[in-house]
């Protein structure tokens, strides 16, 4: 039976690229099941059954290397994390809130500065030296004086790569500038609300050359901790690593322990301190979690 990758899914239909054309599919009976152990997401590399040249059937779906909840994507290597300057305004806590999303994922994440034109030179400074010491690849760019572009091109070379952030930051613009034959639909910013209005309304990988797609995902301000431990939210912050091994005790979350070295890290400058108020925060937040959503 052919193969191939599904590249959109909307109103319980799966467009299957075969490398020569989409084929419209749905997915069968044994994926509807309340028992069924996967669903299709779009990403998948899955195999299907032909009812006509341009219609068929999702049979088996192949193993993923890596699931994102939301958006709901697979296999996807590479984020890119979209956060504007300037309307809507920086915002380090959320952007540090999609980090832990990605690091639990599994997924590299590069850090887009859009709107950088209209910030700085020294604050966008400081943010991607921030940000690169922990080692994350920071690129401003600007869909209007056209810099880091090729920056980005680069970057999603030879991946499939979701495209992130919060509303109205521009991440279609972003995509239609680096991508012109995507064509997205763009969005105004709300003055009163100061948010971008959700101009993408379903998820779909748009094919690059060589086989890379790129996803444009619907716009979200927010993340739960869906399945995420205390410890996995301290493994989250990737510069907490080369200290937790010197910790008195072993699993130390990194909050009120006697003899944390990620703790004394923070009071020595050496890990960023309004990173580690973010890491706390969180820490209550998955605490909050838990307990709205225990089993019994």
């Amino acid at each position: 039976m052919p193969e191939g990758r599904i590249v959109k899914a909307l109103s319980g239909f799966y467009y299957v690229d075969n490398g020569e054309q989409v084929i419209q599919c749905r997915a069968r009976g044994l994926f509807k099941k309340k028992d069924a152990r996967v669903t299709p997401l779009v990403g998948d590399w899955v195999v299907y059954d032909t009812v006509s040249e341009a219609e068929g059937y999702v049979m088996e779906v192949g193993e993923r290397t890596t699931e994102l909840v939301r958006p709901p994507v697979a296999n996807v290597d590479a984020a890119v994390l979209v956060f504007s300057m300037r309307t809507p305004s920086f915002s380090s806590a959320l952007l540090d809130k999609f980090l832990v999303h990605t690091e639990t994922a599994g997924i590299e994440a590069v850090i887009a500065l859009s709107k950088a034109d209209l910030a700085d030179q020294a604050e966008l400074d400081e943010i991607c030296q921030k940000y690169r010491q922990i080692g994350y690849r920071v690129i401003p760019t600007s869909t209007q004086d056209k810099r880091g572009l090729e920056e980005i091109r680069q970057a999603l070379a030879s991946h499939i790569a979701v495209f992130a952030g919060q509303s109205g930051v521009g991440k279609s613009s972003l995509i239609n500038a680096l991508f012109p034959h995507a064509r997205l639909q763009t969005g105004q910013v709300s003055h009163k609300l100061g948010r971008g209005r959700h101009t993408t309304r379903h998820v779909e990988l748009i094919p690059l050359e060589k086989g890379s797609y790129v996803a444009d995902t619907p716009g979200f301000s927010s993340l739960d901790f869906v399945d995420l431990t205390e410890l996995d939210l301290a493994q989250a912050f990737r510069e907490f690593n080369s200290y937790a091994d010197e910790c008195k005790f072993r699993g130390c979350l990194h909050l009120r322990e006697p003899g944390c070295a990620v703790q004394a890290a923070v009071e020595n400058e050496l890990i960023d301190a309004e990173r580690y108020e973010h890491y706390k925060q969180f820490a209550e937040e998955l605490k909050e979690y838990q307990r709205r959503n225990k089993p019994w």
